[in-house]
């Protein structure tokens, strides 16, 4: 069977002060009149039904989570103890897909994406499954927007010829977010596309590449399957083991060294919802360039994200900044520093100040 693994169990700092470990960025309606979960699992629908749909997160989050998609129940969470990176939470995935069904073919995707086009989505995902059928190990790439130094990049190589209504290449290799030259180099070529994150394989081929590339990790998650079958066995083998699980990206842990790895070009109006600036990528803009939600009076402001919750914001004669109003916390910044948003987090977390953060 084809398995939906939605990743949710970040706490999207570059998207405070709205997302808090409380009320992560994921059950927050940031466009639209759905959260982005809501979406995540709104567009699956109906190559995925229900019951094939996986959710990887935090215990805290579930009832937040579960409560915005009541066609979920509890058999569809897969709780990890503890954040240890993209590659244990996939394997901790993959062991529980594996008792369902062997065979099973997992969609790995996430919860703080936007697609525009959800038709496409689905077709990109139902001929990646083909590739995943043939062994490869599958990743969805995108065209280029500009050059993006807060991206991977894969760089695309033979036509593999599948039996498939879209073309899957094989993957050259993969790069990790390059500076800015690199970039406008490697987006000129036509031969680099962004890394989305999102991943498609059988779990066989996957557990395989654990086992040869993470072998340490490999022994831990199977002495965590061997239990599975003892719900209480397996909380507690879990809770014991999961403490000492090396942290690691499934990226660097598993696909840069890959064997037989492809991608197919995904073209779905993708948006990684990653920091504010996102924002002036999704939603409408002035004749200013400016992005308004919530209450607000401008005198000569351009190129400019004010969001509040409840109080009148005013800005004058100011450019290129992101603002940010919540009951608790104010956030001013200079649009071209947002991905720095997460290290005042770090900061707060530092000086103690939990309720904050």
């Amino acid at each position: 069977m084809y398995f939906a693994v939605i990743m949710a169990g970040g706490s999207g700092t570059r998207l405070w002060p709205m997302s808090r470990r409380k009320r992560p960025k994921q059950t927050l309606k940031l466009f639209g009149e759905r959260t982005l979960f809501q979406y995540a699992v709104d567009r699956l629908n109906p190559l995925f039904p229900p019951e094939r749909i996986l959710v990887v997160t935090k215990s805290a989050h579930v009832p937040l989570l579960q409560s915005q998609t009541p066609v979920l129940t509890k058999e569809n969470f897969i709780i990890e103890p503890e954040g240890r990176g993209t590659a244990p939470a996939l394997g901790l995935a993959a062991i529980h897909l594996q008792q369902r069904d062997p065979d099973a073919v997992m969609a790995v995707l996430t919860a703080d994406h936007f697609i525009a086009d959800t038709a496409s989505f689905r077709n990109v995902l139902a001929n990646a499954e083909i590739a995943a059928q043939a062994d490869y190990l599958v990743t969805l790439g995108i065209t280029p927007a500009f050059a993006s130094t807060g991206y991977g990049y894969i760089q695309k190589g033979e036509n593999l010829k599948l039996e498939s209504d879209q073309p899957v290449f094989r993957v050259q290799r993969f790069v990790e977010k390059p500076d800015a030259a690199k970039a406008a180099e490697m987006v000129s070529g036509g031969e680099y596309f962004w890394n989305s994150g999102m991943f498609i394989w059988r779990v066989g081929r996957l557990l395989e590449e654990l086992q040869r590339q993470m072998p340490e990790f490999y022994s831990q998650l199977m002495e965590v399957s061997a239990s599975l079958k003892n719900p209480q066995e397996y909380s507690k083998t879990l809770g014991r083991i999961w403490p000492h699980v090396r942290e690691q990206t499934i990226d660097y842990g598993i696909m840069e060294g890959a064997r037989n790895t492809a991608m197919i070009p995904a073209r779905m109006g993708w948006t990684d919802v990653g920091s504010w600036s996102s924002l002036f990528e999704l939603l409408p803009s002035d004749a200013a360039g400016n992005v308004l939600i919530g209450p607000h009076e401008d005198v000569d402001t351009h190129g400019t994200l004010v969001m509040g919750e409840r109080r009148l914001i005013a800005t004058i004669g100011v450019e290129d900044l992101v603002i940010i109003d919540t009951e608790d916390a104010l956030l001013v910044c200079r649009k071209d520093r947002v991905q720095d948003v997460k290290r005042v987090v770090k900061q707060l977390e530092k000086a103690g100040h939990i309720d904050r953060i």
